[in-house]
């Protein structure tokens, strides 16, 4: 059984699956899905057509599937789909999508996304990223697995960000960042690997040293981008972990931070 704070407005036809939690204040429209053991603070607002899954946690004052903000948004009907698990904070706002993209904005699994972010509409997020404080994602950004966002960090729209990325704080990205990459400033600057998360991660102790590797061939040699593109396929032939950089080059539409 779901326990509804009395003073919050729940749409009946509202879907809130057992265990759920809604706090004071909150507005829960009537296209809202919402799964087991997920918990909404005070003074939320969800909204739209979103669906969200089981064990998640809403602070207050979050505004969840709001209409994008997309000037060519004429009320068409599309989606916000968010995952289990996820914490997000005080004051995010997440938007839905637009018919322009596939109509989607789609948050994974266990992902931890801080107070006064924003995630635009038709953003992809995956599983497992830290988006920390004042982030914000404009539209179509797709962010990787075990990414992790530095504070008040501003990306582009139609950027991807790879997985077990991190960008320092106040980064402004303007082009895609390659997977396990570190990143920094304005104007943004890459400054290694991402060793320690790696670790963290159990990467295999020798994936590791390659990786630096591919990142010397990719930022420090002084090739071209389409040579290191060929170098670093060769590497990929023996060392699974950068096949995933050589694949996030290959479909890299705005060109990479270099």
């Amino acid at each position: 059984m779901s326990h509804v704070h009395p003073t919050a407005i729940v749409d009946p036809k509202a879907k809130l699956a057992s265990n759920v939690s809604v706090g004071p204040y909150s507005v829960i429209d009537g296209d809202v899905e919402i799964g087991e053991g997920t918990t909404i603070g005070a003074h939320c607002v969800i909204t739209g057509h979103t669906k969200i899954g089981r064990d998640n946690r809403l602070f207050h004052f979050c505004s969840i599937g709001e209409a994008n903000q997309d000037k060519k948004y004429q009320g068409e009907p599309t989606k916000l789909v968010i995952g289990d698990r996820n914490t997000i904070r005080e004051y995010v706002s997440i938007n839905r999508g637009t018919v322009q993209d596939q109509g989607v904005t789609t948050v994974g699994d266990d992902n931890w996304i801080m107070a006064y972010a924003h995630v635009a509409h038709d953003c992809i997020i995956g599983n497992r990223a830290t988006i920390a404080n004042c982030t914000q994602l404009a539209g179509h950004v797709h962010i990787g697995d075990w990414a992790t966002l530095g504070g008040f960090t501003g990306v582009h729209q139609y950027v991807k960000i790879g997985a077990h990325v991190m960008t320092g704080v106040s980064s402004v990205v303007l082009q895609d960042i390659p997977p396990y990459v570190m990143v920094g400033g304005n104007p943004l600057a890459p400054f290694g690997i991402n060793a320690e998360g790696l670790k963290r991660r159990d990467f295999r102790p020798e994936a590791i040293p390659e990786l630096k590797t591919a990142y010397k061939t990719l930022y420090k040699s002084g090739l071209l981008l389409a040579e290191a593109k060929v170098e670093l396929a060769k590497h990929a032939e023996r060392v699974p972990e950068v096949r995933a950089l050589v694949d996030f080059l290959a479909s890299s539409t705005r060109g990479i931070v270099r």
